[in-house]
């Protein structure tokens, strides 16, 4: 039996994530019956979960599998998250970010995101220690 999308995004989700914990295919399921909420898939195995309301996009999270890691899909799975929020008339990207999730971070700098707040002890790791999150946000020009 074939899996479901938000089984297949499920496990990529698992394999990407500790920090925040890994969210279920029923958890992917409802956000995707949400109105507003869009997915963009990647080449690879690499997918980004987004949220429109009007004016914001938001990025309710990024995921590219570990073994298809250091081959620019994060990058090219955030442009494409950054080209539906343009497409949505967005005028701003806000997203929620690990604070100790360095990779992440640095791809969102890169990218032209800053860092316009801080969620003290947001994130619960494994070990129950607290991570903040930090949220960041960038602004989306219209082409």
């Amino acid at each position: 039996m074939a899996q479901t999308v938000p089984e297949m995004l499920a496990e990529i989700h698992a394999a990407s994530f500790e920090t925040p914990r890994p969210w279920s295919a029923t958890e992917f399921a409802g956000l995707l019956s949400m109105t507003g909420v869009f997915l963009v898939t990647g080449d690879g195995p690499s997918f980004a979960l987004g949220r429109f309301v009007p004016h914001e996009a938001e990025l309710l999270t990024l995921a590219v599998a570990p073994e298809a890691r250091g081959q620019g899909l994060g990058r090219k799975i955030l442009k494409a998250y950054e080209k539906e929020a343009d497409r949505q008339i967005a005028l701003k990207s806000f997203l929620e970010v690990a604070a100790d999730n360095e990779a992440a971070i640095s791809l969102y700098l890169s990218e032209g995101y800053s860092e316009s707040g801080r969620r003290k002890q947001y994130y619960t790791a494994p070990d129950k220690t607290k991570v903040d999150a930090l949220v960041m946000e960038k602004r989306i020009k219209h082409t």
